[in-house]
């Protein structure tokens, strides 16, 4: 009797029988309606046994504006935060994890990853000067470009969400020669006509949506505009402990 009396008190004495492997986390509506925490919380769970519930109240943790940065879109960089708690700084370590950002970045809802989780620093090339017309450059952006990304803030709330800013672009090495050959990058070749270069669409393959004729003065015009643009503050680097 002694014996299985002692074996019950070994048991209550030991903290963690019986403590779930969970925590809170708060998220804005905005990032949760893009599907991404749905995407990445069940890999992570199924991984480690922690289960995360998310809500838009303060919690354990947090992914808004501080902390550390995690993942970008086209609009801002997601930083995270959390309190003294074990398994939000295991989530943390999961999500600067190699297997953690190839999950974020397996996230392509529309066949485009919406998110990138690479903070590397690259070495920009000094690119060639840039000559102009750049009031022409910007109304050419917003009318041909502004339906889908962001060239300014005269249309922000009109662009598709999971298309780059011109404002992140500007931060790619190469990103003189994307704006001046954008029309051969997907998907563009399949609504894009440059006067006297592209081939009209074949008969039976027209533009799936109404298609962006431009010229290539006007392509000279918008790279000149672009390099206008000040590169889209991404925040620092994450550096491993």
């Amino acid at each position: 009797m002694l014996k299985k009396i002692a074996m019950v008190m070994a048991l209550l004495a030991t903290p963690c029988w019986g403590q779930e492997k969970a925590f809170v986390l708060q998220a804005p509506p905005s990032l949760s309606e893009t599907g991404l925490l749905q995407h990445i919380l069940p890999r992570f769970s199924l991984k480690t046994g922690i289960r995360i519930t998310v809500g838009p109240d303060v919690g354990d943790a947090a992914i808004g504006a501080d902390g550390t940065p995690v993942f970008r879109d086209a609009q801002r960089t997601w930083h995270f935060s959390m309190t003294d708690n074990p398994h939000a700084s295991a989530f943390e370590d999961w999500l600067l994890s190699d297997v953690g950002k190839r999950t974020i970045e397996s996230f392509a809802p529309d066949g485009t990853p919406p998110f990138q989780a690479d903070f590397s620093v690259v070495e920009t090339a000094t690119a060639a000067p840039v000559d102009g017309n750049t009031a022409a450059g910007e109304q050419a952006s917003l009318l041909k470009c502004g339906r889908c990304h962001v060239v300014n803030g005269s249309n922000r709330m009109n662009a598709i969400g999971s298309t780059p800013s011109f404002a992140l672009m500007r931060n790619f090495a190469d990103w003189q020669g994307r704006f001046q050959t954008f029309f051969l990058l997907k998907p563009h070749p399949a609504f894009t006509q440059v006067a006297d270069v592209t081939d009209p669409f074949p008969a039976n393959l027209p533009s799936p949506i109404a298609p962006i004729e431009v010229t290539l003065d006007e392509i000279d015009a918008i790279v000149a505009y672009v390099a206008t643009i000040a590169p889209a503050d991404l925040g620092a680097p994450v550096e491993i402990q």
